[in-house]
């Protein structure tokens, strides 16, 4: 039985239908992806299903007191809010105590009487796992600071503060709108294990096939307003979509050739109609409204010339960076050849932008020098997006650049046959860039890169927002674009297809060349893990407190230490007790008394240990 489902459900922006009479249902324990084109309307569909907009017609129907956790493309929040303000529920009393917790920690001379009174709470709430499940998911998702506030953080950071609030709450049904974008590939992998621990019921969009595969169990397609059902991972719905795309092409031929004939009879026949030729009239309307209803699916072309190359092209000599003190690029040099495809990989913050942005001079690095070749052509597409008016209408975005562009073939073609080719028929072209999807201005985006026919690409997270269609096409693209490439992307699938050689940026200055793919390094490192555990068993040492301190927070340092005092006047209480419990001249009362005081100090002693072995396990 579903736990959710869409009635009848039909929905249309500015006269525009993106969907009708759509019917499906989500059973609890279900792992689904949604996956269609951009602009389909799959983002407006889990709008819809979250009940964060209403539909034009149909209804949602859900079980009572379910509650639904929803990530949305672009979060928004209120202005002037903490990130305490928003990852806390006000309705969710475990949440508000670890939160006053959290934040008495943070004091300079916290209160250790209200830290008595919390740690009590906490423990009568039994929540000590959830506020170290609270912890672990904030530091997996590099947030920190819990009273900074939101306006000052980046838009992937704000992906990533709402990605953590979902997770938190622990909702029955997560409805997820590009989980990945933003995240590096060592998080994407601990948010793969996440969800799919504890019988979670998903429902996602995403591109990034590695992550769809390793999470959801079925697919749902959205194509031309209808929806699809494959019960299976990525590999069998594509066997299946194929194999159901030469069964509608097949028809489609078929229905033509048909209409075709009895297009040809219709104008001969004459004017007094009899029944027989009227049901055969009726029969070629039916017929001819059928065929034109078929879906002609189309997809994005790339094919543009790319500008002559010299021998010099690109050399970093003993180049430097740093911020804030902090060393980001340290004396790194190399000197790029003809058909390099390098992938760069590492954490989040390691430098991959800030290295992009010097080799296109975008940046000056503090040391050492970039020697670019006379007939380098970058093509630089950024991680932040478009970089144009979105008033303007879609057709004058590529005008700008120019109104004919040439392609590989040396024909020429106009700016808007071009923009047919990457699937923005005229009716968009002549509408403003506003009234795009995300994955459609992202489209538009990298064909503004394109058409400068770069023979030096850099491509910095082109997945993000697009459609696995547009995805397979760009990678066939790029297996044979004759320039260099440089590919920044957690699309784990992206970069072990295309990519040749790695910069691993290791976060301390230092950047690796490792020649072979991204899976071919991961099974390397894990191999090196693995032999230097047999090989070097740890010792059993007893650990120092000042070693496990100096791997905690602050906040936990300052527990640790409040605990430690508290445990050792614990101690010494029931030490004292117990001296008092052997004098003999006690009377039976007062020894009835001793007893019970020192199970109660006894059962508070072993709270606070729990509480420091907790702390001390972050270690």
């Amino acid at each position: 039985m579903s736990i959710v489902s869409a009635e009848q459900l039909s929905h249309a922006f500015n006269d525009h239908w993106l969907f009708r009479n759509l019917t499906f249902g989500l059973q609890q324990g279900q792992r689904v992806a949604l996956v269609g084109i951009n602009g389909a309307g799959k983002s407006t569909l889990l709008k819809l299903l979250a009940e964060k907009i209403k539909p034009t017609e149909g209804k949602v129907v859900k079980e009572k007191d379910i509650r639904f956790g929803y990530l949305e493309q672009d979060p928004q929040f209120e202005a002037g809010q903490s990130i305490s303000d928003f990852i806390f529920s006000m309705d969710n009393r475990s949440q508000q105590i670890i939160r006053e917790y959290e934040e008495l920690l943070e004091q300079e001379n916290p209160d250790v009487d209200e830290i008595n009174r919390l740690t009590e709470e906490l423990s009568n709430l039994e929540a000590w796992e959830y506020e170290h499940q609270i912890k672990t998911i904030l530091g997996r998702l590099d947030i920190h600071h819990l009273d900074q506030q939101i306006d000052t953080l980046s838009g992937g950071q704000r992906k990533r503060l709402s990605l953590a609030k979902l997770l938190i709450d622990e909702p029955d049904v997560y409805v997820i709108d590009e989980p990945t974008n933003h995240l590096d590939i060592d998080t994407i992998e601990w948010l793969e294990s996440f969800l799919t621990t504890g019988g979670k019921t998903i429902l996602m969009v995403t591109h990034d096939r590695y992550f769809l595969d390793n999470v959801c169990n079925e697919i749902i397609e959205l194509e031309n307003g209808t929806v699809y059902t494959y019960k299976g991972k990525y590999a069998y719905y594509l066997e299946k979509k194929a194999e159901q795309d030469a069964i509608n092409s097949a028809v489609l031929a078929k229905n033509k050739n048909l209409l075709k004939k009895e297009l040809e009879w219709m104008r001969r026949m004459p004017q007094a109609r009899g029944t027989k030729s009227k049901a055969r009239i009726d029969s070629f309307y039916d017929l001819e409204t059928k065929t034109k209803g078929q879906f002609i699916k189309e997809s994005v072309t790339l094919d543009v010339k790319v500008s002559r190359q010299g021998k010099q092209i690109l050399e970093l000599h003993h180049i430097s960076k740093t911020f804030q003190e902090r060393n980001i690029i340290d004396n790194f040099s190399y000197v790029f050849k003809k058909g390099d495809k390098i992938g760069l990989t590492g954490k989040n913050g390691t430098g991959k932008s800030t290295l992009l942005n010097i080799i296109t001079n975008e940046l000056k690095p503090d040391a050492g020098n970039v020697v670019i070749g006379e007939t380098t052509v970058f093509g630089y597409y950024h991680q932040s997006g478009l970089s144009f008016d979105e008033s303007e209408r879609v057709i004058d975005v590529v005008k700008n650049i120019a109104e004919y562009i040439t392609m590989s073939d040396g024909k020429t073609i106009s700016a808007s046959q071009l923009l047919t080719h990457f699937l923005f028929p005229p009716k968009k072209q002549h509408g403003f860039v506003s009234l795009l999807s995300g994955g459609e201005k992202k489209r538009l985006h990298l064909m503004k890169v394109l058409i400068k026919n770069p023979n030096f690409l850099i491509l910095d997270e082109p997945t993000n927002d697009l459609d696995i269609d547009t995805l397979n096409v760009l990678e066939e693209f790029l297996e044979t674009y004759p320039g260099v490439l440089l590919l920044v992307s957690h699309d784990r699938y992206l970069v072990d297809k295309l990519t040749e050689q790695l910069f691993v940026l290791e976060g301390n200055g230092d950047i690796r060349i490792y020649n072979g793919n991204y899976s071919s390094y991961r099974f390397e490192q894990e191999l090196l893990k693995s032999k230097t555990k047999e090989e070097k068993p740890a010792p059993v040492v007893e650990v120092k407190k000042e070693t496990v301190k100096s791997k905690l927070s602050y906040k936990e340092q300052r527990a640790i230490e409040l605990l430690e005092k508290e445990i050792a006047d614990l101690e010494a209480t029931v030490e004292k007790l117990t001296n008092e419990l052997n004098n003999p001249n006690a009377s039976h009362e007062e020894l009835i008394a001793l007893s019970k005081t020192i199970e109660e100090t006894n059962t508070l002693l072993d709270e606070k240990s729990m509480q420091w072995i907790t702390l001390t396990e972050l270690a």
